[in-house]
């Protein structure tokens, strides 16, 4: 199948990862998401309802292997000084906002110029974006997911 692009824009809150958190939840209730085990392509022996919980489609072997190729893939936001890791969500430093856009504060026009900071599989960013005023008005999560 191939990795998956998603992104999302959820309302500004000081705590990324509960902002995350929220989201995963949403998601996972919207049933927006890849489930391995419902495939139209699987015989019907192998097909699966929808998990009811995220422990429960986690605790799946298949979709461990292939992901649901949406943010449920990954798990938490790191700190800007930590290193980027898999399965996490790394914010966009000041410095990488300056040198993709010429600001450290951004706003939703500057998105198409941030994309590109998420390339690698099974990796997410998020970024502030600000209103005209300066002042946080949401967080844009995004990256590439699923195998």
């Amino acid at each position: 199948m191939g990795a998956s692009h998603w992104d999302h824009y959820v309302p500004y809150q000081e705590d990324l990862g509960a902002a995350l958190e929220e989201l995963r939840h949403r998601v996972f209730l919207a049933d927006d998401y890849y489930w391995v085990r419902g495939a139209d392509g699987l015989p019907e022996e192998e097909r699966r309802p929808r998990p009811s919980t995220l422990d429960e489609l986690w605790d799946d072997e298949w979709t461990q292997h292939s992901g649901t190729h949406s943010v449920l893939d990954v798990f938490i936001v790191q700190r800007e000084e930590e290193a980027p890791e898999a399965f996490a969500v790394h914010p966009v430093t000041t410095e990488e906002a300056r040198r993709a856009t010429g600001t450290g504060r951004l706003t939703r026009d500057h998105v198409p110029a941030i994309q590109d900071l998420a390339r690698e599989r099974w990796y997410g960013r998020c970024a502030v974006l600000h209103d005209e005023a300066g002042t946080p008005e949401e967080i844009y999560f995004w990256g590439w997911s699923g195998a």
